[in-house]
């Protein structure tokens, strides 16, 4: 199975592509976010499920999320 969600924003910046599956990563302001939602989005679909999550970003036109679950 295959879910994909895609919006028209601002894309994620290549310096922190790396880190935005990590527990406790932000880019909100302090007290504003937990950086916990894609960590343990992560946590649920690859460690509980078998799944994987792909990410297709284009700063300045769009963010993909690709979630794979096996059926």
């Amino acid at each position: 199975m295959i879910i994909s969600v895609k919006d028209n924003g601002a894309g994620i910046p290549e310096n922190i592509r790396e880190k935005i599956l990590q527990p406790f990563f932000t880019t909100k302001p302090t007290g504003e976010g937990t950086g916990l939602g894609l960590s343990l989005s992560y946590d649920i679909v690859v460690k509980g499920h078998g799944g994987k999550i792909d990410v297709n970003t284009q700063e300045g036109e769009f963010t993909e999320f690709i979630v794979t679950l096996p059926v």
